[in-house]
């Protein structure tokens, strides 16, 4: 998701950039905006064929770039300002509040400007405080370290652990997975990439050094095999407490919803019934399966041997 509005971002302002900068070469556009050459070659052919609906002569973006040269003619209207209906307008301010509101996935600076922005134009501008909480001024940031392309020094709480670090990290980019936004990086520590979710990075501290994860490592898409479950395989209905919660990050698992006790209800993606009676009574009374009942009895008839077994 991350990827695609970036990406996204990226065609929106290279029209206004290829009309400012006639003839521009294919390597030096490439620089200035940040991306390889093959990329850019892939963002001018999606934008060629670009534009507005009916999508015939004179509907679509007008490019030139079979030589080395980058030539805009025709912008579909895509440089121009957009005006938004009220409904329109009232569905963004909704989406930009609900944004603000999730660390990491938006530069919250920006967001609160928009709906300023927005709310001035449309007459009904009302102050909204700056937040200043020290998750938030992590955020920022954590995004202003991907943005400047900066080294960042974080102090991380993995739950899966239970426990912090001090890493230094070179960040790559911003994602969302599972409603959770992760900041993407080059851990030094562990010489590899690593996905640090935002609401863990307990401080983070721009370093006066570039970022500069290995090429591979920035070119390579989000590895997700972590948080993907084959749809084939079963699935069990299971309440987790809050000392087993470092389980989602290392179990296929979907949170459900969070219970008043605290403790958690999650569907839980599984191999089998014998491997996952095997993890359940390995987890004791921290996780409780719920759903399927056959699968409930077997692991309640396994801890029943096991004890009949020790009192042997």
């Amino acid at each position: 998701m991350s990827q695609l509005s970036t990406r996204l971002a990226r065609l929106l302002n290279m029209v206004p950039y290829f009309l400012a900068r006639p003839g521009i070469s294919k390597e030096k556009a490439a620089a200035e905006l940040g991306v390889s050459v093959a990329q850019l070659q892939s963002d001018l052919e999606l934008l060629a064929v670009s534009g507005l609906p009916g999508y015939g002569p004179g509907d679509l973006i007008d490019l030139t770039f079979y030589d080395d040269r980058i030539y805009c003619y025709e912008s579909a209207g895509v440089d121009r300002p957009l005006r938004l209906t009220s409904p329109e307008a009232t569905a963004v301010l909704m989406a930009l509040r609900a944004l603000v509101d999730m660390p990491g996935i938006v530069d919250r600076r920006a967001a609160r400007s928009a709906i300023a922005k927005i709310e001035n134009a449309a007459g009904s501008a009302q102050a909204e405080p700056e937040a200043t909480t020290g998750d938030n001024a992590t955020a920022d940031t954590v995004r202003d370290a991907v943005q400047q392309r900066r080294a960042l020094a974080i102090d991380y709480y993995a739950a899966s652990r239970d426990t912090s670090s001090h890493r230094t990290v070179d960040p790559i980019r911003v994602v969302l997975i599972a409603n959770h936004s992760y900041l993407e990086a080059w851990c030094r520590e562990s010489a590899g990439v690593r996905l640090f979710r935002f609401d863990r990075i307990d401080g983070a501290q721009l370093l006066d050094e570039p970022s500069a994860p290995p090429g591979p490592a920035r070119q390579a898409e989000t590895d997700t095999a972590l948080f993907d479950a084959d749809p084939s395989m079963p699935i069990a209905t299971v309440r987790v407490a809050p000392s087993a919660s470092w389980m989602f990050e290392y179990y296929p698992m979907r949170l459900l919803r969070e219970l008043p006790d605290g403790w958690s209800e999650a569907a839980m993606t599984y191999a089998s019934d014998e491997w996952l009676t095997r993890l359940l009574l390995g987890m004791g009374d921290d996780v409780q399966i719920e759903a399927p009942a056959s699968l409930a009895t077997r692991v309640r008839d396994a801890a029943v041997a096991a004890l009949a077994a020790y009192q042997s």
